[in-house]
Order: C-alpha cells, then structure tokens, then sequence
C-alpha cells in the first residue's frame, strides 16, 4: 500500500465517522468501539 493510499484510505474513514457521528450520534460508535477492543483482547489471548 503506498503512502498516498493510505492517506486517502485513512481521510475516508475518518469523514465516514464523521457524517455517521453527526447524523446517529455516538451511541452505537462507542458499543462498536467496546465490541472491537473485546476481540482484541480475545486475539492476543490466543497468539
């Protein structure tokens, strides 16, 4: 992956949060958040 992929790639996740931020709230960003540092957590458990 090349740098400018990355920077694009990162710029439109950040602008996709964003515009789900402003239009649903933090609610469900946050639950999903939890969710994901959950399996983190189970993955380095079985590494």
């Amino acid at each position: 992956m090349t740098n400018t992929i990355a920077v694009a790639f990162g710029l439109f996740l950040l602008t996709a949060l964003a515009v789900d931020v402003i239009f649903f709230g933090t609610g469900h960003v946050l639950f999903l958040s939890k969710k994901l540092f959950e399996l983190i957590e189970w993955l380095a458990f079985w590494r």
